[in-house]
């Protein structure tokens, strides 16, 4: 695998593969088995696959956790080795941003103001901007994110698609673990105490969707069910909401293509999940 930390280093290296079909899957580091996952099914859809690595500071309001996000750039080689990928673009921060980042791009607030953006305001404003230039700077014919970030995958789609970048983006299934927690860089923060209580998440999102596949449509009384069986058990949730996969907006009652997702703090971490109905 060969590491770039620079944009002329990548350029150059995705110059030299010529018409060859490229891949790229855009990450923070502290890699775990879900951003392997996207990995391997990157190879699926290319002949090179293109990692990167960058805590965008862009994307972290003041107060969250910018500075202790865990770095393991060593670690996180050796995965990308082992799962066969060809090139990994590890930027600094001054690479990416020499001067300060004075244009940028402006998700609809109807897209980005609800759920996630409600409660992380400038959040998808920061994490569009650095996904825009990551994908300039590789021009990749593939992209891939998780379905974990759920929001974020909708808004990138959405702005793929109105700027016309000729860029598949493939949303890869949440990998779990055994006990349903899904995957995340956050889940290290949690305490012994806390990582036994998180799977409780994914289970509350799974007796939802049953509820709604049984044929109960007061999702509004299923949301406030579901905050409330978090919250007697310590849990902090800032929502619980069924909305419809394509634009994350209300869905109406026997809509179909529905998800429903979810935000809330165990103790100092702050979880999120959802389940495709």
């Amino acid at each position: 695998m060969q590491v770039h930390a620079t944009i002329a280093e990548v350029r150059a290296a995705r110059k030299a593969m010529g018409v060859q079909r490229i891949a790229v899957v855009p990450t923070m580091g502290n890699l775990h088995a879900g951003h392997i996952s996207l990995m391997r099914q990157a190879r699926e859809h290319a002949d090179r696959v293109i990692a990167t690595i960058f805590v965008n500071r862009l994307q972290f309001r003041p107060g969250e956790d910018f500075e202790k996000y865990p770095r393991t750039f060593a670690a996180d080689c050796a995965q990308l080795e082992a799962a066969g990928v060809d090139h990994l673009f590890a930027p600094t921060e001054a690479e990416m941003y020499p001067q300060p980042q004075t244009y940028h791009v402006e998700p609809p607030a109807v897209q980005s103001n609800i759920l996630d953006g409600e409660f992380r305001p400038g959040h998808f404003r920061g994490m569009a901007t650095v996904v825009l230039k990551l994908l300039n700077i590789t021009q990749p014919h593939v992209a891939l994110f998780g379905k974990k970030d759920y929001q974020q995958l909708m808004v990138i789609r959405n702005m793929v698609a109105d700027f016309n970048l000729p860029i598949q983006i493939i949303g890869g299934e949440t990998v779990r673990a055994e006990d349903g927690l899904a995957l995340s860089s956050r889940n290290g923060y949690l305490s012994a105490a806390e990582r036994a209580e998180a799977p409780r998440l994914f289970q509350v999102l799974s007796r939802l969707v049953a509820a709604v596949r049984a044929g109960n449509l007061d999702y509004k009384q299923l949301e406030q069910e579901a905050m409330a069986q978090l919250q007697v058990h310590g849990w902090l949730p800032e929502y619980v909401a069924l909305r419809k996969k394509l634009d994350l907006q209300f869905a109406p009652a026997h809509d179909s293509g529905l998800v429903v997702l979810a935000a809330a703090r165990l103790g100092s971490t702050r979880l999120i999940d959802n389940l495709e109905v």
